[in-house]
Formats: structure tokens, sequence, C-alpha cells
């Protein structure tokens, strides 16, 4: 169950027969703290983001070792219920992107943070339907916003970064409104933390997490 000829190629290359999706992120950039966030909020609780970068296996990896972020949940998002199935989504026809749902404390950590650590380590937003060597509407940047203050600050940033000219390419991530989010298979959950060893992990996720601990000694968490 492959996603994509270049990730054939991959697996014939280091000889394995492992199931796996890819997408390895560009190397990662700093990037400014955002014009625009929430403070941290005074009390605890609970708010949710969905974002989207290619292969939900190493987005997921990486938010789990956010500093309050207390869940991160791989998936579906961006199409109806009755297609939301590994195999069906996996066409690029549905129009669900593979995301990653990101609940989040947000008296530990705001929206901006969680925006940095997306658009910098977990994957590269300037691709255009596509991460890595998978291309397909499925695996698009892309960002499913739960409240009006999240868009604004999302937009804003988005922005921000655009005028900035961080990236030497357009930032193509889609910024949409959450209809719907469907958790993807058993299987697929926590694979990075459940299949450290498996050299897809090693070579394309694993680098991930690793950036984010240079890059964010601050949010890093070392035990999901």
């Amino acid at each position: 169950m492959f996603k994509s000829t270049g990730r054939k190629l991959m697996v014939a290359i280091l000889g394995l027969g492992i199931l796996g999706c890819s997408g390895r992120v560009a190397e990662a950039v700093t990037l400014p703290d955002p014009v625009l966030d929430a403070p941290l909020a005074q009390t605890k609780s609970a708010e949710t983001i969905v974002v989207s970068g290619g292969c939900f296996w190493g987005v997921q990896a990486v938010f789990q070792h956010v500093k309050g972020v207390t869940q991160a949940v791989s998936g579906y998002a961006g199409g109806q219920a009755n297609t939301a199935t590994y195999d069906v989504v996996s066409t690029g026809t549905t129009g669900h992107a593979e995301s990653v749902q990101v609940t989040y404390d947000p008296s530990q950590v705001t929206v901006g943070q969680i925006l940095k650590v997306f658009f910098s380590v977990a994957h590269d937003p300037t691709q255009v339907d596509a991460q890595g060597p998978d291309h397909g509407t499925q695996y698009r940047s892309a960002i499913f916003f739960t409240t009006p203050s999240q868009q604004k600050i999302v937009d804003a940033y988005i922005d921000q970064l655009q005028k900035a000219k961080v990236f030497a390419q357009p930032i193509a991530t889609k910024v949409e409104p959450l209809n719907g989010f469907y958790a993807a298979e058993a299987y697929h959950q926590n694979y990075a933390l459940m299949h450290p060893h498996n050299p897809y992990i090693m070579i394309n996720d694993a680098p991930k997490v690793v950036a984010l601990e240079k890059q964010f000694p601050n949010l890093y968490v070392k035990q999901p």
C-alpha cells in the first residue's frame, strides 16, 4: 500500500518492504514571532486546530513533543465522512488532506507558537499539493481553523511571512474553516512513537523532532 512512485523508489533503494508515507521536511528555517498572537490564557482549558502538511506521521510526531499540546491525532479533514478512510483518501479524489488535530492548552502555548512550529519544522509550506516525493491534494499544506480568532492569527502570520520573504517560494498553505475531522485508522496513530527504529521514520520524521528540540528548546518536551 504505497503512496507514490517516489515512495516505492525510496523503499527499493533502502531494500525494505515497509509500509509508509513520505514527505521529508525541507531544512528547517528560522521564523520571526507572529506580530499578531493571542496572549497566554489565565486559566487552563482546551482548544483545537487542525493542520495538514504531507504525511500525518511526521506532523503528529512533532506536535506530540510541543509543550501545552495535550493530544495530537492523525486523521483526515477537508472532505466528507463517507470518504475518510486511508485507501480512499490516498486516491487524491476526496478533498481530504492527511491532517493532525492538535488539542492544546492556551494557558501553556499560543496559536502563534503552534503556527511557528508548523511552518518551520513540521513541513515545507511552499510545496503545492505535495511534500517531498508525495504528490496529490491529500498532501497539501493546510490549516483548518476552529475559531474566528485562530483565523485572524493564521491569516496575519502567513501575510507577515510572505512580506518578509522568509521562504524562497510563496507559501502554498490553504486556510479553511474546519467542517469535520475524522480520526485515521488505529495503525496510523502514534506511528513514529511506536516504530522509532523503522528506517523510514528515522530518515523522514525523526529529524523533524530533532529540529523542534534545537529551534524551540522552550517549547520542546521529551516525553509526549
